[in-house]
C-alpha cells in the first residue's frame, strides 16, 4: 500500500480559500504545498479562455500579466493556508510588488501551466515570494512577488 505524503488541493478547496471567480480564477488544482514555505499549483490553459478573442485572434498567447496573475493567486493561497484563514468581506491578501520578471516562452492553448512558489521572507506582514512557471519542464516566467493581508476599506 502506497500513501501519498503530498498536501493536494482540488478546486472545491482553491474556491474556499481564493477570492477569485471566473474569469479571473487562474489556478486549477494544487499538486503540493508546504505551510510557510512553498506551493506548487497547476493552471490549464485552455483555448475557450476569454483572453484569447483579442490576444492574438492569429496566434492565440497568455499574456504576461496574466501568467504573473497566476503565480500571485498561488502564493494568496499559500498565505491564507498558512495563516489558516479565508477571504472575507472584511480582509484579503493582494499583491504588492513584482520584482525581477522574466518571459522565456509564450503559453498557448494546450499548455499546463506548472507553477510554484516559495516563500523567501516575511517581514512586518510582507509576504516575499520566489515564483516560476514551467510548461513541459521548461521555465516560461519567473519574478519576485510579494504580498500583504489587508482591511477592504468600508
Amino acid at each position: 500500500m502506497t500513501t501519498n505524503t503530498l498536501n493536494s488541493m482540488d478546486i472545491h478547496q482553491i474556491l474556499q480559500h481564493l477570492p477569485h471567480r471566473y474569469p479571473f480564477l487562474l489556478i486549477d488544482r494544487v499538486l503540493d504545498y508546504k505551510l510557510g514555505e512553498y506551493l506548487t499549483a497547476i493552471k490549464n490553459v485552455s483555448y475557450n479562455e476569454p483572453f484569447f478573442l483579442g490576444h492574438f485572434p492569429h496566434r492565440p498567447v497568455m499574456p504576461g500579466v496574466l501568467i504573473l496573475e497566476a503565480m500571485a493567486q498561488a502564493t494568496g493561497v499559500l498565505a491564507f493556508k498558512t495563516s489558516d484563514a479565508k477571504p472575507d468581506n472584511q480582509s484579503l491578501y493582494y499583491l504588492v510588488g513584482i520584482d525581477n520578471a522574466r518571459f522565456k516562452q509564450p503559453v498557448e492553448p494546450g499548455d499546463q501551466l506548472y507553477i510554484e512558489v516559495k516563500v523567501t521572507r516575511i517581514i512586518r506582514g510582507v509576504w516575499k515570494y520566489a515564483a516560476t512557471s514551467t510548461v513541459d519542464g521548461k521555465l516560461v516566467s519567473s519574478a519576485d512577488l510579494m504580498c500583504m493581508k489587508s482591511d477592504i476599506p468600508s
